[in-house]
């Protein structure tokens, strides 16, 4: 029997216990987002959106509904292979163009679609944006809205292929090192983006899990196009490590890199900054310091009516940049978008191991960087040993009775957080440790009184936000040549960092459901091992709480990916027996 049933508000179930499950995960995982993963029967909804990320990467709707009827155990309705069919045949049909004559776009839909043009233009917020209609096929588009036309049309259904061309940027030839093995998919996902340099290509969003090798892509991109880039990531740690890299597996010297921050505003060939550095605001006014009773009302309602500054924003417009590279695109802070809207003329590649975004503008994204150019399935490269073959668990423990009455009388508000530092953790957590005997570990958590006191019980170094750059990169270092063996972790560990030795990560707590969160720390431990060792990805959650409800929904990217938890009771570890956690291996 097939495991698929397709329902006619197009959602799909999944049945896991079926010996054909995993091939038809695979099938509709290009077109399908997971929505939920109980034990038995995981729910699967097909969007306009991800219909128009499948279509944009070359996958047409009777692929989609050949993929789905392979597997369906029903026939599918009708009016959801009617919907793929015309939704995403939507894409590619509203065009951008450069215009052929003068330094405007032009805004075209397909030939005998006179009716769907007329249509946008009437829509309220698109209208505006719009030039002197030229035909009935065609309208006028000023370059500044580029950008925001192709946000206002994808709210109202219609995804826009940008085939308007980019601006070149200065030339800066940038050679990939001879010592550089770029694997087969880094170099795949690198020319996809680029497209030979056609106008089709060079802007988009490329898929790979954590240490599948994005920064190689990044990399073969930047070589692609010779032009000078900025590069845009997440934090210091970040920053410093595409230095590294950059330097290392490039022809670039370090008179052609710079790192952008508040002590060194050096513009080079390459320019890393990050996101926090380019959202830094500028007071309003001086004013605004004084106290209240020195300001007028009037000097009141004006400060708070002045727009935020941003004083380093315009390192966008600084160079003639050939290629912006977005690192840990789903990350990208609102700001950036509206910056992102006004460089349209150049180059943009996002990189990610997940398009999700936990404030939902995934349109966004879609828009303004490009659409899903390359996506790789994680199993498909633990397979092939590129990252390396992950074991999840679920570790669900119960509060002690004081615990749990603090927990019921508790603000909606603090039962997270009381179930988040359940102190039976601590007590578990040793044990685990204590089975993986010196194993190269990571525990991480969320509140840093509880990594305090986990810290001092183990005996082990704390990184924190306030932990200084020099400081965090001695003790990574250590941990890298094998004199740490533990590291306790707040959220910083969840970017960036260059452990390809770990091989157990503990989550002792996270932020609520993140989806993203939970992908990112699975992949601090994803980077292939020395001798091909198997990884360890633990859970700490307390059972029958807002913790227990979170963790649902953290665990759906990846069990879409194709991962399996295994579901552990505290007592598994406080009185093992050798027959229950051996079913870990």
């Amino acid at each position: 029997m097939n495991p698929l049933i397709v329902q006619a508000d197009r959602s799909v179930f999944l049945e896991t216990f079926n010996e054909r499950a995993e091939e038809a995960r695979a099938a509709i995982a290009p077109f399908a987002e997971l929505e939920k993963s109980p034990e038995h029967i995981h729910t699967y909804r097909i969007t306009p959106l991800s219909l128009w990320n499948a279509a944009s990467a070359g996958l047409d709707g009777q692929s989609m509904v050949d993929a789905m009827t392979q597997f369906a155990k029903f026939p599918i309705p009708e009016n959801v292979i009617t919907d793929i069919h015309e939704l995403a045949g939507r894409w590619g049909r509203v065009k951008l163009k450069e215009a052929e004559q003068g330094s405007g776009l032009i805004l075209e839909v397909e030939a005998g679609h006179e009716a769907l043009l007329l249509e946008l233009s009437k829509q309220k917020k698109v209208s505006p944006l719009l030039g002197e209609k030229i035909n009935d096929l065609t309208y006028a588009l000023p370059l500044a809205n580029r950008g925001v036309i192709k946000q206002e049309l994808l709210e109202v259904g219609w995804p826009v292929e940008d085939i308007a061309g980019y601006s070149e940027g200065i030339d800066l030839e940038i050679g990939l090192s001879t010592s550089l093995d770029v694997r087969d998919y880094q170099q795949s996902a690198a020319e996809a983006f680029y497209l030979a340099g056609s106008k089709k290509g060079g802007s988009g969003v490329v898929v790979l899990p954590p240490g599948a090798g994005k920064t190689v892509v990044g990399l073969t991109a930047m070589s692609l196009v010779s032009q000078r880039t900025l590069v845009l990531t997440t934090n210091r740690t970040s920053v410093f490590q595409w230095e590294r890299e950059i330097l290392s597996k490039t022809s670039l010297q370090p008179e052609d890199v710079s790192v952008y921050n508040t002590k060194n505003k050096r513009l080079a060939g390459v320019t890393i900054c990050t996101y926090q550095m380019l959202t830094a605001k500028k007071r309003k006014k001086k004013a605004e310091a004084l106290p209240d009773k020195a300001l007028s009302d009037k000097e009141r309602e004006d400060a708070a009516q002045q727009p935020d500054v941003y004083p380093h924003m315009d390192l966008f417009m600084k160079q003639d940049w050939g290629l912006i590279i977005y690192d840990e695109v789903h990350l990208l802070p609102a700001p950036i978008f509206r910056l992102t809207s006004e460089v349209q003329a150049r180059r943009r590649l996002g990189l990610t191991a997940t398009l999700i975004r936990e404030d939902g503008r995934e349109g966004d994204v879609f828009s303004l960087i490009g659409p899903k150019r390359f996506d790789m399935p994680w199993k498909d490269l633990e397979k092939a040993g590129w990252i390396a073959n992950a074991h999840c668990a679920e570790v669900r423990l119960r509060l002690s009775e004081e615990e749990r009455m603090s927990y019921a009388v508790a603000e909606q508000g603090m039962k997270f957080r009381i179930a988040a530092e359940n102190p039976r953790k601590r007590e578990v957590l040793e044990k685990i440790l204590d089975f993986h005997n010196q194993q190269p570990s990571l525990v991480i958590g969320q509140y840093i009184d509880q990594l305090e006191l986990i810290a001092n019980d183990l005996d082990a170094p704390l990184i924190t936000g306030s932990t200084s750059q020099k400081e965090r990169e001695r003790l990574f270092h250590a941990f890298r040549d094998g004199t740490i063996k533990l590291l306790v972790l707040s959220k910083v560990g969840n970017f960036a960092l260059d452990l390809p030795d770990a091989q157990v990560l503990i989550q002792v707590s996270g932020a609520f459901g993140s989806r993203q969160e939970e992908a990112q720390r699975l992949g601090r431990l994803l980077r292939p091992k020395a001798s091909r060792e198997t990884a360890y990805f633990y859970s700490l959650v307390t059972r029958e709480s807002k913790e227990e409800d979170f963790a649902h929904h953290r665990q759906l990217f990846l069990t879409e990916q194709g991962y399996q938890y295994k579901i552990m009771d505290e007592a598994e570890w406080l009185e093992p027996t050798q027959a229950d956690l051996s079913q870990l291996n």
